[in-house]
């Protein structure tokens, strides 16, 4: 009787002992899935942090690249526009107001008024060719992007050399005029910063993507510094490429020129 007891105490004893194992192995598996879940939303959470961040980087980027634009179209406007009409006002009221004008002088100011009225309207062409150019409404990115490597060669400062293929309505027109303005923007930073010879440009698909590779020879810079040296113009690319939801690469040197990779 006693014997039986006793095994049944030790019955009792080790099941009592399974259920508190299961009930420790089973809180333990529950704090172990709250940790877990508790850490993978806070990286979660620093993540959307971080890319908050990020928008707010780059939409701050790109009003100031926009009020920049302002006050180049304003400079433009200013210099190009107004200060000629300006001459010309000022010529036409001279023939209305003074009576002992010569002949000969009314000649020379009326060619000179009509000269400067062609030089306003060659500029005011010019500037609204920067603003949209008219062959990227008309004919698609790929056009636009020759036309520009073109304008850039025959300025013989730079050796431009490219290949575009490119599908008409592969992206939307504010797109295009995205990828041109980036485009357009790396070219005005080989020239003027890093004082390039050569610029390669290759625009191609790349499965669903589009691929877009740039190269110059120019001074270059450390990309370990490209934190501290990003300048508006890079800023204003980043934000553009940001806009498109594409990536951006960036591989240079110190007089060993820039490549740009860009996946849209």
């Amino acid at each position: 009787m006693d014997s039986l007891i006793i095994e049944e105490n030790g019955v009792i004893t080790v099941v009592i002992f399974g259920v508190v194992l299961l009930l420790v192995m089973g809180l333990t598996l529950i704090l172990f899935f709250y940790l877990s879940r508790k850490k993978i939303l806070q990286k979660e959470l620093e993540k959307k942090t971080l890319e908050l961040v990020h928008q707010k980087e780059m939409l701050k980027a790109t009003i100031v690249a926009q009020e920049a634009e302002r006050n180049r179209i304003a400079q433009d406007l200013h210099d190009a526009i107004s200060a000629k009409l300006n001459v010309v006002s000022l010529s036409a009221n001279f023939l209305l107001e003074e009576e002992n004008v010569t002949p000969k002088e009314t000649d020379e100011i009326i060619n000179h008024m009509l000269r400067v009225t062609n030089k306003t309207i060659e500029s005011s062409r010019k500037i609204a060719h920067n603003l949209l150019p008219p062959i990227l409404e008309k004919f698609g990115l790929g056009a636009a992007l020759e036309e520009l490597c073109d304008e850039f060669s025959n300025s013989k400062k730079v050796n431009v050399t490219s290949k575009i293929t490119y599908d008409v309505d592969q992206l939307s027109k504010d797109d295009e005029l995205h990828v041109f303005r980036i485009v357009q923007e790396l070219m005005n930073n080989s020239m003027r910063h890093g004082k390039a010879k050569e610029i390669e440009l290759n625009l191609k698909p790349k499965k669903e993507n589009l691929f877009l590779y740039y190269k110059d020879n120019g001074l270059g810079f450390d990309t370990n510094k490209i934190g501290v040296q990003k300048g508006l113009g890079l800023r204003n690319i980043e934000s553009r490429v940001s806009l498109l939801k594409g990536e951006i690469t960036y591989e240079s040197e110190e007089l060993k020129g820039v490549k740009v990779e860009i996946t849209i």
